[in-house]
């Protein structure tokens, strides 16, 4: 997938003209891209869409005009778009219970260690999470309720992915949740390995 690039931004102003628009469009993309895994688990596939949305709100929001510093904003969210054969998702642990946070923080520590988390698409292929580092410190027992993750499909998973189905798969010590992959959300992500 093509990445974002600076001339790729508009101005604030310009973006206050297409904002309502564009929130609209990227509700109803993200809904499209979500897919639950169990009780806390939610994975937001991205793509440059996405990417480009976070970035327009993220310069709203701190008022970002200097041009070195929107360039520095693209290269990060750059990240979140995928690669050749790939997919990309966040992954949020959501946990609405104020009393809840921490306990189920601390009961998925290492959820971003070892293969935990996959996509299982038929019976062939098991796809392991790789996840970005630095959203966890098991040594101080730090979890991030945030974490990005990639899904790099080897030759056939692809093809495999259209016509099967395919299921997100946490297998953890402490939550184990399977969820299959809507045939909504797979049509969205088949753009990803082709854009």
């Amino acid at each position: 997938m093509k990445k974002l690039e600076l001339s790729d931004v508009k101005n604030i102003y310009e973006y206050e003209k297409v904002r309502e628009e564009m929130c609209r469009r990227i509700i109803d993309l993200k809904r499209r891209r979500r897919v639950q895994v169990g009780k806390y688990l939610c994975f937001v596939f991205e793509n440059r869409e996405t990417a480009l949305f976070q970035i327009q709100e993220m310069c709203r929001v701190e008022r970002i005009v200097d041009e070195a510093k929107i360039r520095e904003e693209v290269e990060v969210y750059n990240d979140l778009i995928p690669g050749e054969n790939e997919l990309s998702a966040t992954l949020l642990i959501e946990i609405e219970d104020r009393a809840e946070i921490q306990p189920v923080l601390d009961r998925l520590m290492g959820i971003d260690a070892g293969e935990h988390v996959w996509i299982q698409v038929g019976k062939d292929y098991a796809i392991p999470a790789k996840f970005e580092p630095g959203h966890s410190d098991a040594d101080r027992g730090k979890l991030s309720a945030v974490h990005f993750i990639r899904f790099a499909f080897p030759p056939g998973a692809i093809e495999a992915f259209k016509k099967q189905d395919a299921y997100l798969v946490v297998d953890h010590p402490r939550e184990k949740a399977r969820t299959r992959i809507p045939d909504e959300v797979k049509t969205s992500l088949f753009d990803d390995f082709t854009s």
